[in-house]
């Protein structure tokens, strides 16, 4: 068994506001005696909310081996047998012998699309949902915002921290996107926009587009944070900005050099994702600062 895979399930576990928001959206949807698809099921944390909740039958369907035997094996253990059915492949390829009440996944990333869930439920769903069925989560977007952070990551690379000019660091760090749990709340220096949102599908096959951040309010430009927001279903919603204890998403960060802004600034960007956008640090993102006034 991959070790780091047991180690990022260890930590999604024990990440309690995902658990406990899935379980409060799993509460509302999921009625005794209903079947349920677990996509992506893993350690099957959400097999197990959706049997709390009165489910007749949870088909759990894994596409990594290794997990798909974990998965056999917590069946057994947990005397699941006949209640649980795992399903082992891609859930866009696999056959089902039922469709469901309710299909539920966590394919979110760091930045939210990077695990393809968008495109991998509009499949599935579309093949095994019942009609009047319900999908969780109904909705996941994906933003950019302009940001200063405290002191702390990217943000202590200025002049004056600690009575000393360390502003020369700055220009030795090469262009690339970083992961960064936030342990202090940073300052948004402008409203975030949409980079992808699976209501209209604009992340399913996006390679490369364009965006402006307008600045609001006065600070230093420190770097573009990425981050999601999904809705589970209506009134419960998970997202990874701003940080909170026992997270296992971190946000995503592209750095720049730090700069002064005001009110009325602009940041033009163009966010490129390469053919396998899975790993969320290969994603680049081009930025040009255009002040107020200039054409």
């Amino acid at each position: 068994m991959d070790q780091r895979n047991l180690l990022m399930h260890q930590v999604m576990l024990g990440d309690r506001v995902r658990l406990d928001a899935y379980d409060k959206a799993l509460s509302q949807v999921v009625r005794p005696g209903a079947v349920v698809a677990d996509v992506g099921a893993g350690t099957l944390p959400l097999t197990a909310l959706a049997l709390r909740h009165g489910a007749s039958q949870v088909y759990a369907v894994e596409a990594d081996p290794q997990l798909a035997a974990l998965g056999a094996s917590l069946i057994k253990a947990n005397g699941w047998t006949g209640r649980v059915t795992l399903v082992a492949g891609d859930a866009r390829s696999v056959s089902m012998p039922s469709k469901f009440d309710v299909i539920v996944t966590e394919l979110m990333g760091n930045l939210g699309p990077e695990e393809d869930m968008t495109r991998i439920l509009h499949v599935f769903a579309r093949r095994y949902l019942r009609p009047g069925g319900v999908v969780v989560p109904r909705q996941l977007v994906t933003y950019l915002a302009p940001v200063q952070f405290d002191d702390e990551g990217w943000g202590v690379w200025r002049d004056g921290f600690l009575d000393m000019r360390l502003d020369v660091i700055q220009q030795l760090v090469e262009p690339g996107a970083q992961l960064h749990f936030f342990t202090r709340m940073p300052t948004v220096l402008g409203e975030p926009v949409v980079l992808t949102d699976s209501a209209n599908g604009s992340g399913a096959s996006l390679r490369s587009r364009a965006l402006r951040l307008k600045i609001g309010q006065a600070g230093c430009l420190h770097a573009v944070a990425g981050y999601f927001d999904a809705t589970l279903v209506p009134g419960v919603s998970l997202s990874n900005f701003p940080s909170y204890p026992g997270c296992n998403w971190a946000v995503w960060i592209w750095p720049v050099r730090h700069t002064a802004v005001a009110p009325g600034d602009e940041i033009h960007l163009r966010v490129q994702i390469p053919e396998t956008g899975r790993v969320v640090t290969d994603w680049r993102l081009d930025c040009r600062m255009l002040r107020k006034g200039w054409q």
